[in-house]
């Protein structure tokens, strides 16, 4: 998602939303997000972070992939660098770049650049209804799995384990770019 299709994003929120006959205060008891936010997030009043966004998007059954193609209203089959969406986390600097096409229904490509220093958490919600594997392309990754704490560097590749709460960490002085590929149409993720 461009940074600019914030208003776009709201409108796709919403109707993934009453698709699934949600009101503001279902969802937010499903997704943890409050009301307020959610209600802000969709007249475009506020700018949701990553894992505000990978939370709802959760709390919907969808990857946040898949909300951010219902945005754009895209079904190319082929994604140009050019074209691929991206997104910038106000809040962190992290950089989300949709790699796969908007039409991939099975699996997804998401490459992430997160900024020195910068960390981002996702509830174990967000890991729910896909089965994840993370690629470190640049730089040093710690991932931390529930307790579970991962020191990966360039080439290593992590099959994540039941769903947990997540972090990605980057604690040095260069940014860290990742892959992370997702099989959607894997069968829900058994708790731990």
């Amino acid at each position: 998602m461009t940074d600019d299709l914030g208003a776009a994003l709201a409108h796709a929120l919403q109707a993934a939303r009453a698709d699934r006959g949600l009101s503001v205060a279902a969802l937010a008891e499903a997704s943890g997000v409050s009301r307020a936010m959610i209600s802000r997030i969709e007249r475009e009043d506020a700018q949701p972070t990553a894992a505000l966004l990978g939370r709802l998007a959760a709390a919907l059954g969808m990857t946040l992939s898949e909300l951010v193609a219902r945005a754009e209203g895209d079904t190319r089959r082929l994604a140009r660098r050019a074209e691929q969406p991206t997104w910038t986390d106000a809040g962190t600097g992290y950089v989300r770049r949709a790699v796969s096409p908007p039409a991939s229904a099975a699996l997804e490509l998401v490459e992430v650049e997160l900024p020195p220093g910068a960390e981002v958490t996702y509830p174990a919600e967000s890991y729910r209804f896909v089965d994840q594997q993370i690629w470190v392309l640049d730089g040093a990754l710690r991932f931390v799995e529930g307790e579970q704490v991962h020191d990966l560097g360039p080439g290593d590749c992590l099959q994540l384990g039941a769903p947990a709460d997540c972090t990605f960490v980057n604690a040095t002085r260069s940014a860290c770019r990742y892959l992370v590929v997702l099989d959607k149409v894997a069968s829900p993720r058994r708790p731990r």
